[in-house]
């Protein structure tokens, strides 16, 4: 057994927001500041209600679509999560567009502590590391901003481009695909438990939700 990961892994794959990359500005503050200089005068905290509310009603759309997605659709979902987070805005388009551009920066985003160094242990230890993400092609741009996650970028699977969103299982199936490993060599970590625990699992993968103590337990040990 490989210290940290259950017996027979030979995989591990992380997911994005919430686990490996969290907002260097808290989406809140970002999306406040940008309607303050549109127009709007807003709270962080307003912002944040109505950003929780609009998120809530669109999972529930791609909950009711049986969670198949596409760019398109994702470009769509975060529009309307803008326009309802900052209403009365007096240019929502302009709006949208100034933060659908800001997230892909890679200066918009911080790792959390720890997972350079885990994602370089593993892979030097021989497993096949990669990336599993409720994300668009953005992803990619943000990835290249970060040296330490250089191994993961051969093997990023993005919601967008497989069609499916977790916790589908037809999205697993492509992680799995992608690792080249059969479904129960894989070990999957997230922040959620519905997307990430529930959804890699139902699949066949191992799966954990991440803690400090999950990322000390992926080192080498001595």
């Amino acid at each position: 057994m490989t210290a940290g990961l259950p017996p027979g892994t030979r995989a591990v794959f992380f997911d994005a927001v919430g686990t490996v990359l969290f907002p260097a500005v808290s989406a809140p503050a970002v999306y406040a500041d940008v309607a303050r200089r549109n127009g709007l005068a807003v709270s962080a905290d307003a912002v944040k209600a109505r950003f929780v509310e609009a998120y809530r009603v669109q999972e529930g759309v791609d909950r009711a679509a049986g969670w198949v997605t596409s760019e398109e659709r994702e470009r769509e979902r975060w529009r309307h999560i803008v326009s309802a987070a900052l209403r009365g805005v007096p240019d929502p388009d302009a709006c949208f567009a100034e933060l659908y551009a800001h997230f892909a920066k890679p200066a918009a985003w911080e790792l959390s502590p720890g997972v350079g160094r885990a994602v370089t242990e593993l892979a030097a230890r021989g497993l096949v590391v990669g990336m599993g993400s409720n994300y668009d092609s953005r992803l990619l741009s943000v990835l290249d901003g970060f040296p330490d996650l250089a191994p993961l970028r051969d093997r990023v699977v993005v919601s967008a481009a497989v069609g499916w969103r977790k916790p589908a299982a037809e999205f697993f199936r492509e992680v799995v695909r992608v690792a080249g490993c059969e479904p129960g060599e894989v070990l999957f970590v997230g922040d959620d438990v519905e997307n990430d625990l529930t959804g890699a699992t139902a699949a066949g993968l191992n799966a954990v939700l991440v803690t400090p103590a999950v990322w000390d337990s992926f080192r080498s040990p001595g």
